[in-house]
């Protein structure tokens, strides 16, 4: 069984699953290595306490131990001696100390494998997040890199690549094509009316001079009757 439970809400069970709907991967893997640094943290402080805790237990089983065989000894110094009674009693320690030694152990062992197992798992915890911080970077580069190709698309779209700036003197040179040929007909228009009304001055005159020469002739005709 673990140590502790896992509190984060983006694992590395589900982190891949979760990046594909991501809109922003880069988001979401800072909020895993966030988790898991206060995973981390607490992993850290539990291992502390585990391991402050193994040696007390140890201390224990040390001191049961060498109470054990030191009434032991003592017990066989008083048979030497002929003290039964002396004998039984540092035997009735010993057996005292022998169940203390007993129990403590358990505790010792099971304490040892908790603290093995979290130590493996604190281990497991910033193998991750190394992992994941290394492959945060490398997105993080590529979000960039991904960003700046979108404005520079959008600034090709905009200003078509350059390509609108000779449309835009093709244009302005079609509408002053228009301007000159326009010029040049109302100039041609007025010189035409000028030659007209030359034309039809020279015209009136002509007539004119036709209607004189015809009035003198009747004149001339009407003084001869």
């Amino acid at each position: 069984m673990s140590v502790f439970r896992r509190m984060r809400d983006i694992t590395v069970a589900n982190l891949n699953e979760r990046l594909e709907q991501s809109q922003d991967p880069v988001k979401l893997i800072d909020q895993f290595l966030h988790s898991t640094r206060e995973e981390i943290t607490e992993a850290e402080r539990l291992y502390q306490q585990y391991a402050a805790h193994t040696k007390q237990l140890q201390l224990q089983v040390n001191q049961a131990t060498a109470m054990r065989n030191k009434r032991e000894e003592q017990a066989l110094l008083a048979l030497k001696a002929g003290e039964d009674h002396l004998a039984k009693l540092a035997l009735q320690e010993k057996i005292i100390h022998e169940e203390k030694l007993e129990q403590y152990s358990g505790l010792l062992e099971q304490s040892q494998q908790s603290l093995f197992e979290l130590e493996s798992q604190l281990n497991e915890l910033k193998m991750e997040y190394q992992t994941v911080y290394s492959k945060r970077q490398y997105y993080a580069a590529r979000m960039e890199s991904l960003r700046l190709q979108q404005r520079m698309n959008q600034r090709a779209t905009a200003y078509g690549n350059g390509s609108d700036v000779p449309k835009m003197f093709g244009r302005l040179e079609d509408r002053m094509s228009d301007w000159e040929l326009e010029a040049k007909s109302l100039r041609d228009l007025r010189r035409m009316g000028q030659e007209y009304a030359i034309q039809a001055g020279e015209t009136v005159a002509t007539v004119l001079e036709r209607e004189m020469a015809r009035l003198k002739e009747k004149l001339n005709n009407d003084g001869k009757e």
